[in-house]
C-alpha cells in the first residue's frame, strides 16, 4: 500500500481521530450515551471508507431480494447533499435537492417507503407511523450512526479496499478496518471480483443492465441490452457525477462504447447541463438521471437524446443465504422500543 508524504504528515491527526472514534464507541458501550432500539428489526448498509463503495446499488439490490423473500422493508437515510432540514418523506415527485439524489433513486428503483433525516432514529419512527406495514428497516449509510441499534450490519467495500490502511485524514478509513460491530451479525460484501481487504467476506458482480431513454426511464420502463449496443459507433458523451466515475466509464467501454467522458463531482447538481449543445447522444448514471427532468433537457438541449444506463449489483448466492439466515429470527417478531 502506498503512503505518500501528505498521508505521513497527516498521520498524527489520524491518531487523534482514532482516539475520538474509540472514545465515542466506549461511551455507547458504557451507556454514557444511549442508543435506541426500534420496534422493527434494523439492517444497516454502510462502508468503513469515505466516499462511495457501491453502497446505493447494494441497498437497491438488497431491497429487491428482501421484497422477493416476503419482507416489507422501509428505508431511512441521512439524505447527503440535500438542501432541506428535518425529516422528508420521499416520493417520486420529491425534488432531488430536497431528499438527496441517492434516497430518491432508492425509492424510484425499489418502491419502498423512504424517509430522510440526520437523526435516523427520528426518521425511522416517522416512517413506521406513516407505514405501519413495514416489518424491516434498512438504514442507508448508517454504519457509524451508533445511536441506532441494529440487528444486521452489511459492510461494503469496493476494489479499493482500505486504501493505505490509515484513518481520516491520512487515509480513507472512517473507523479501524477491524472495528467491532454492534450488530448481532455483520456481513462483509465486496463490490469487486475478489475480496480487497484481509477480512473474509462475499463478493458481488456488477454490470450495466442496458440503456433506456431518459423519458422512458422516468416512466419506469426497463433498460435493455439492445439499447446499449445501439450506441456503439455513435458520437457519444458519457456523464457521471458519482464517487467513482471511472468505474462507470470502464463498464461502458467493456460494452464497446467509445465516448468523451464528462467527470463531475459526486452528487453534482446538474443545474447547468454539462454537455455541448450540439451533442446528439449522452449516457448518464441513474444517480444523475434523477436530477434531469425531461422537459428541461428538451428545452435546453433539444438536439440531445439522453440515455440512462442502470448499474446492477448481484451479490453471490452465499451472501444472500447468510443474510436470510441472520434475519430469519426477526421475521414476525414485535418488540418494544427502548
Amino acid at each position: 500500500m502506498h503512503r505518500g508524504a501528505l498521508a505521513s504528515a497527516l498521520w498524527p491527526v489520524s491518531l487523534l481521530y482514532r482516539c475520538l472514534v474509540a472514545l465515542r464507541r466506549l461511551a455507547y458501550r458504557l451507556r454514557l450515551v444511549r442508543s435506541a432500539r426500534l420496534a422493527r428489526p434494523v439492517l444497516v448498509v454502510g462502508n468503513r471508507v469515505a466516499g462511495g463503495a457501491g453502497k446505493t446499488p447494494t441497498v437497491i439490490a438488497l431491497l429487491a431480494h428482501l421484497q422477493a423473500q416476503g419482507w416489507q422493508p422501509g428505508v431511512v437515510s441521512r439524505g447527503y447533499g440535500r438542501s432541506t432540514h428535518g425529516l422528508v418523506a420521499v416520493t417520486a415527485a420529491t425534488p432531488p435537492h430536497a431528499a438527496g439524489d441517492e434516497p430518491l433513486l432508492i425509492h424510484l428503483r425499489s418502491g419502498a417507503p423512504v424517509v430522510v433525516g440526520a437523526d435516523r432514529v427520528a426518521a425511522a419512527r416517522a416512517l413506521l407511523v406513516a407505514h405501519p406495514e413495514v416489518n424491516l428497516l434498512v438504514c442507508d449509510d448508517g454504519l457509524q450512526h451508533l445511536r441506532l441499534q441494529r440487528d444486521v450490519d452489511v459492510v461494503v467495500f469496493d476494489a479499493r479496499g482500505a486504501g493505505n490502511g490509515w484513518l481520516l485524514p491520512a487515509g480513507p478509513l472512517r473507523e479501524p478496518l477491524a472495528a467491532p460491530s454492534s450488530a448481532a451479525t455483520s456481513l462483509l460484501l465486496y463490490n469487486a471480483p475478489a475480496p480487497s481487504t484481509p477480512l473474509p467476506g462475499f463478493v458481488a458482480r456488477r454490470c450495466l443492465t442496458g440503456a433506456v431513454a431518459l423519458d422512458d426511464w422516468w416512466r419506469g420502463r426497463p433498460a435493455t441490452a439492445a439499447g446499449l449496443t445501439a450506441l456503439r459507433g455513435r458520437r457519444l458523451y458519457a456523464c457521471a457525477g458519482i464517487a467513482q466515475p471511472q468505474a462507470f466509464f470502464a463498464l461502458l467501454r467493456a460494452q464497446g462504447l467509445d465516448f468523451e467522458a464528462l467527470t463531475l463531482p459526486d452528487h453534482a447538481g446538474l443545474d447547468v447541463l454539462p454537455w455541448p449543445a450540439d451533442a446528439a447522444d449522452v449516457i448518464v448514471t441513474e444517480k444523475d438521471a434523477v436530477k434531469l427532468e425531461t422537459g428541461r433537457v428538451a428545452r435546453e438541449r433539444p438536439a440531445t437524446t439522453v440515455w440512462v444506463a442502470p448499474l446492477n449489483f448481484s451479490p453471490e448466492p452465499a451472501f444472500l443465504a447468510a443474510l436470510d439466515a441472520a434475519l430469519a429470527p426477526h421475521r414476525g417478531v414485535a418488540r418494544v422500543e427502548g
